[in-house]
C-alpha cells in the first residue's frame, strides 16, 4: 500500500501523487519513508527530494521548508521547490553567475544582503547540480545549456 506524497511551495502545489517510498533531505541528514512510517515533524535543508512509485522515480529540489510525516501522508512545506525537469538552465546559471559576482563585489558577509545572495548562489547550484545528475546532462556548469540545446 503506497503512501499519499504532497509537495507545497509557497505559491503552488509542485507535486501530489502516491510513493513507495520518499527521501528527504533532513537538516539532521537524508531520509528515506516508507508507508506506516511512524509520526514525524523534521525541517529540511538545502537538497533533493526523490519520490519513488512503481519502478518510476521523480526528483525535486528544495531550499529549506519542514516536512511532517504521517503513516499515510507526507506533507512537505517547501520555502523553494521545484520538479528538476522544469528547471530553467539558462536562468539558473544566470543566477548562479549574479550571486558569485554580487559576494565578491557586494556588501559585508554580516549584512542582510550578502545572507540574501548566499542562500541565491546555494539554490542555483542546487538547481544546476539536479539537472546533472537527475536529467542527464554533464559538464562543467558554463556548458550545461549548450548541451542541453543538443539534446532537445
Amino acid at each position: 500500500m503506497p503512501i499519499r506524497c504532497e509537495i507545497v511551495s509557497q505559491d503552488r502545489m509542485i507535486f501530489e501523487g502516491e510513493a513507495d517510498t520518499v527521501v528527504l533531505p533532513g537538516s539532521e541528514g537524508e531520509m528515506g519513508i516508507l508507508p506506516n512510517h511512524s509520526p514525524l515533524l523534521s525541517t529540511l535543508d538545502f537538497g533533493i527530494i526523490r519520490v519513488r512509485y512503481q519502478g518510476t522515480e521523480e526528483a525535486f529540489t528544495v531550499a529549506g521548508g519542514v516536512v511532517e510525516i504521517q503513516p499515510d501522508i507526507i506533507t512537505v512545506l517547501a520555502d523553494r521547490a521545484e520538479n528538476v525537469r522544469e528547471i530553467d538552465i539558462a536562468r539558473a546559471e544566470a543566477a548562479r553567475e549574479r550571486a558569485e559576482k554580487y559576494l565578491t563585489e557586494g556588501p559585508p558577509p554580516d549584512s542582510d544582503a550578502y545572507l540574501r545572495m548566499d542562500a541565491a548562489l546555494r539554490r542555483s547550484k542546487l538547481r544546476l547540480d539536479a539537472v546533472r545528475r537527475y536529467r542527464g546532462i554533464s559538464g562543467p556548469r558554463s556548458e550545461i545549456s549548450p548541451m542541453l540545446e543538443d539534446k532537445e
